[in-house]
């Protein structure tokens, strides 16, 4: 356990990219939001920005950064494979924790404010960061660590196999939604399809993310044991 802690703490030697820069592109991209709404009309029900999604992004780029631009030296330590990514799997769990209370303590501040005095929902996000806040703050926990853990998916493959591999990886993943696309289709199951994401809940909205960390965990750490440094 003391050596996936240590390989925690020598990802947050850069502060810059897993603290700094995550929760100042937020708040910037929330100041923006904030500009922008000032100067339109007030329309509560409507006023949704997106703009929380840049947190969610930037996880995904800290994710493939920690395999990408961190991992040589980190192998070079002595640390095994094993350990170098179940240790950066520890950190994204704290980071993620660390950034679902923040949105939980901001959506409650947006509530109480009406919108931010102008309607507007920022950290609160339809279908998704919508419910009471110990669902919302599962959720986001949830939503953080699979956009790292894909992101580390994707650092490993870029170091197993370069760019062709990141493009047969992507190839990869649009073949299987096309083939879905094309299932459905088929089937004639797209009514299927919107009946069930209709009555789909929150709760399951999580439950499904999670299961998706589980896969991207587990293809992360199959790819990090044929990675060469």
């Amino acid at each position: 356990m003391n050596t996936l802690v240590n390989v925690a703490r020598y990802h947050l030697v850069d502060r810059l990219q897993f603290l700094i820069l995550p929760v100042g592109v937020t708040l910037f991209a929330f100041g923006v939001n904030l500009a922008i709404f000032s100067v339109i009309p007030e329309t509560p029900e409507q006023n949704y920005s997106g703009g929380l999604f840049t947190l969610f992004v930037f996880m995904l780029v800290c994710g493939a950064l920690s395999m990408t631009k961190s991992l040589p030296f980190g192998l070079a330590l002595g640390v095994s494979r094993r350990s170098y990514y179940l240790g950066t799997v520890l950190l994204v769990a704290g980071l993620s924790v660390l950034y679902a209370v923040g949105i939980v303590v901001f959506q409650a501040i947006e509530k109480a404010t009406g919108g931010w005095g102008l309607g507007l929902n920022y950290f609160r996000v339809p279908w998704l960061l919508d419910g009471p806040w110990y669902l919302t703050l599962l959720t986001a926990f949830v939503f953080l660590t699979l956009m790292f853990v894909y992101g580390m998916w994707y650092g490993l493959i870029y170091r197993r196999a370069s760019v062709l591999g990141v493009v047969l990886f992507s190839a990869a993943q649009v073949l299987v939604l096309l083939s879905g696309v094309l299932l459905l289709s088929w089937t004639d199951s797209w009514s299927k399809l919107g009946t069930f994401f209709g009555t789909l809940t929150v709760g399951g909205v999580t439950g499904i993310l999670a299961i998706l960390v589980g896969v991207a965990a587990a293809g992360g750490f199959a790819t990090m044991r044929r990675v060469t440094v």
